[in-house]
């Protein structure tokens, strides 16, 4: 098996919140800046335990998300090693198959891969997240009827396929990226939050 992954993911982007991307409808403005942070809570790539790191995307998707040419700037948090880092760039790059090689297709070009400092701390729904200098986002889920956070399943575009996806916006979203022509600073726009299982 080349990877076995377990964890938990936060999107927020610059469409108004629910984001049409997830139903295969154009972006809200013709467009979608966001940014996607995987958490790995635990599992590992090609043998090399990868528990504890976190990747993210801070992407431009310039129409429709399934029509793919993103660009993106790639982000392996501070605490990886070396080898970590490959490993878990083999897997968003799409090199080693299985489902994240179907959302690897649709980024056209990064446009860098840093390190940073990475802080993830999103719990039921609600939390933030940090990129070093480059992302702050503030998050909270919305409710359902019931008391249950709002969830979409079985969506046409999922950045965490097999698994219900929970909605919610982000009171705070700064992103900010020179290579990507990023300077972001919105409130109560679209996040998204849920789990993963990735195998391969």
């Amino acid at each position: 098996m080349a990877y076995e992954l377990e964890g938990r993911l936060v999107e927020v982007c610059s469409c108004e919140a629910i984001c049409p991307c997830w139903v295969g409808e154009d972006p809200d403005g013709g467009a979608c800046d966001g940014v996607l942070a995987w958490h790995i809570d635990s599992g590992a790539v090609d043998g090399i335990d990868v528990s504890g790191r976190t990747f993210a995307l801070l992407a431009r998707i310039p129409g429709n998300v399934l029509a793919g040419n993103w660009r993106a700037v790639a982000y392996v948090d501070d605490g990886a090693s070396d080898a970590q880092q490959e490993a878990i760039l083999n897997v968003w790059t799409g090199k080693l198959g299985g489902p994240v090689a179907d959302l690897a297709q649709l980024v056209g070009e990064v446009v860098g891969v840093e390190r940073a400092p990475i802080t993830f701390t999103i719990e039921g729904g609600a939390g933030s997240l940090r990129i070093g200098d480059a992302v702050h986002a503030e998050t909270e889920p919305f409710q359902g009827a019931t008391g249950g956070t709002t969830a979409l399943q079985d969506t046409v575009f999922s950045s965490i396929p097999g698994s219900p996806a929970y909605v919610g916006k982000a009171p705070t979203y700064r992103a900010s990226s020179e290579p990507l022509g990023l300077d972001l600073a919105l409130e109560d726009h679209n996040a998204i939050q849920g789990t993963f299982r990735f195998e391969a």
